[in-house]
């Protein structure tokens, strides 16, 4: 029986309630501060007006507890240069197209200027750094936080009708920096402002970036001096994995309750949008159906229920970050250093390290050079990112296991009473593994969803499991490009395959300009790749029918990016723009990120179509550290 797989892939959707909205500028923009209101702020400046008072180097690090967040200004930066601005972030966030020359803009997202805050009345929006700690390559690094990234307001977008928190990434030392100093590199910057805009065009969820800014006169040392650089960058939350696993370690019951009550509430849409309850023994067809709504009558009280409204919570998480690596895996996109503090609890792609999209196929691959066990490689980003959701559950444990207690005054001010805890322990265990097997299934339809419009199909259908595997083997047997792959697979006729001879013929399409650089001998690569396309050809006629071609592959070309961002164009466009001077190159790569699935853009016809064709042969699996 085939099956027809949802459309949805977890990404905010528009409300198409705002008919052409007004756009605004950085300073009338729509502005809240709800996190830092329902949250604790740092003792030690328990008011913006403590912090802006005190001197800048005063906010430097120190263990901070019992707060969720800590008032810090950002560091000005001398003759900051506006790089780049992402026109589909403007859009979004309702800010006008000519907004960028707006000295204003330049100044805030440089950090050179707290737009909402008056500093004689001592009274607006203050800027914040966030505390949350993390288990780094397995192991428990204690406390993190945003060591350089400073948010700087909501903004209530009249676009989209959601709430982003723009944030600075580079804007100097904060309580959480530990032993760096603040910055970011100019490296690093752009590749997170190119890669994040670039996934939000793919459809993979993440968080965003508006504009990179150059710091000309900070040099920034890491391996080597470099210049230094701010990325404005905007998501729903910035809330993490980790954000819980330091609450969890230091006991801090009621913060951890606290900051649960604000994700349900504020972050992911309310607790009546939070999935339905599981019906026993039935997860994996609860898991892939559409959500349903709780009534609100359901969350009066949960009786002898065992799933209470924190144990939906958690499954919301997991469902969240279960479609975004379904979307890692079929696209062939690794992050590179999946630890706790790395992994949002709204399952944003986030924190952009030694990331990379796949060139030749390879389920081991890894883009972290100092990932020697290949810990967060591509074949291991899915267990990764469950092992992660098991810490949250560790953190949610006491209050997914508590179950209809869980709003009992004594519960919630004396904690667990030992009669109780077995039983606690006992419903967390299995309400964690039920998320598991859960998990497993929206991975499963997602992915499913995704590889089938991919390979031009309408319908999944069981037998198409092994349809994808085939081709994953065939790609990393003969060693060919993933992306490449399937966007020439969108770009012929079934009639230019309908014998074994054209098959084997149409089969060195797939190869490399310089041919083939695996072992295989080329006659039998051929006929490896016809046998496949007999196979593909014939599973394609089951869903389009004869004369279906031209249909077929335009919905092909929508769902197949022609431009993927590589390793080895991120560092060609790197060292134009810091060594070289320019300038357009950074924009026109935009261009084609923003819009990966055309098939011209209108640039430079023989650039384009470098950028898009082959990687150089010494280019590809390239690998990068951490420090940014």
């Amino acid at each position: 029986m085939a099956e027809h797989l949802s459309t949805s892939n977890g990404t905010a959707e528009p409300n198409n309630s705002f008919e052409k909205p007004q756009t605004y500028t950085i300073k009338t923009l729509p502005k809240s501060k709800v996190f830092t209101t329902r949250l604790p702020p740092d003792s030690k400046f328990p008011t913006p007006a403590a912090s802006h008072r005190a001197p800048r180097d005063s906010l430097g690090p120190r263990l901070v507890k019992e707060a969720s967040y800590t008032f810090v200004r950002p560091v000005p930066i001398e003759q900051p240069e506006l790089l780049a601005v992402s026109p589909r972030a403007l859009q979004d966030l309702g800010i006008d197209p000519s907004e960028p020359s707006n000295p204003d803009f330049l100044a805030t997202v440089a950090g050179n200027q707290i737009l909402t805050w008056d500093e004689e009345k001592e009274e607006g929006i203050y800027p914040w750094a966030q505390c949350y700690g993390g288990y780094q390559f397995g192991q428990w690094a204690g406390q993190l936080g945003d060591g350089r990234a400073i948010s700087l307001f909501e903004i209530n977008s009249p676009t989209t009708g959601i709430r982003y928190e723009l944030q600075l990434k580079g804007a100097g030392k904060t309580p959480y920096s530990r032993f760096a100093d603040g910055k970011a590199v100019l490296r690093s910057s752009l590749r997170e402002f190119v890669v994040s805009e670039a996934l939000n065009a793919l459809g993979i969820p993440t968080t965003r970036a508006l504009s990179l800014v150059l710091a000309p006169n900070s040099h920034v040392r890491r391996e080597t001096m470099e210049p230094g650089a701010i990325c404005s960058r905007f998501a729903q939350s910035w809330i993490r994995i980790g954000t819980f696993d330091i609450l969890r370690a230091r006991g801090d019951r009621k913060l951890l309750r606290r900051t649960a009550e604000y994700v349900a509430e504020e972050v992911v849409g309310g607790w009546e949008n939070l999935p339905g309850k599981l019906p026993p023994g039935d997860i994996s067809v609860t898991a892939a159906t559409p959500e349903r709504a709780v009534p609100k009558d359901e969350l009066q009280g949960e009786g002898k229920e065992q799933e209470n409204r924190f144990a939906r919570l958690y499954r919301e998480i997991v469902r969240r970050n279960a479609r975004t690596v379904a979307a890692w895996q079929a696209y062939g996109f690794m992050n590179g250093v999946l630890n706790t503090d790395n992994t949002s609890i709204m399952g944003l792609s986030m924190d952009y390290g030694p990331f990379a999209f796949m060139d030749n196929f390879d389920r081991s691959y890894t883009p972290n050079h100092d990932d020697h066990m290949l810990r967060y490689s591509y074949k291991n980003q899915t267990s990764i990112i469950w092992w992660n959701l098991v810490r949250l559950g560790e953190s949610f444990g006491e209050l997914i296991g508590a179950g209809d207690r869980c709003d009992d005054e004594e519960f919630i001010t004396e904690g667990v009473h030992k009669d109780f805890a077995a039983t606690l322990v006992e419903r967390a265990e299995t309400i964690i593994t039920a998320a598991g097997e859960e998990y497993q299934a929206v991975f499963k339809g997602e992915y499913r969803r995704i590889m089938t419009a991919r390979l031009g199909l309408k319908y999944f259908q069981p037998k198409d499991d092994k349809v994808y595997s085939d081709w994953l083997d065939t790609l990393e047997d003969l060693e060919l490009d993933f992306n490449q792959s399937f966007r020439k697979l969108g770009n012929f006729t079934l009639a230019e395959i309908d014998t074994e001879e054209k098959r084997k013929s149409i089969a060195g399409r797939f190869f490399h300009h310089e041919g083939l650089t695996c072992f295989t001998p080329e006659d039998e690569a051929r006929a490896r790749m016809a046998a496949w396309l007999e196979t593909w050809r014939t599973r394609v006629l089951g869903d389009w029918k004869e004369g279906h071609d031209a249909e077929r592959m335009e919905a092909m070309r929508k769902t197949n990016p022609k431009f993927i961002p590589k390793g080895w164009i991120l560092d060609e466009v790197i060292s134009r723009v810091e060594h070289k001077g320019e300038r357009d190159i950074l924009n026109n790569i935009m261009t084609l990120a923003l819009n990966p699935f055309e098939e011209s853009w209108s640039w430079n016809k023989e650039e384009e179509e470098r950028f898009c064709g082959d990687v150089p042969k010494t280019s590809r699996a390239m690998q990068c550290s951490c420090s940014s």
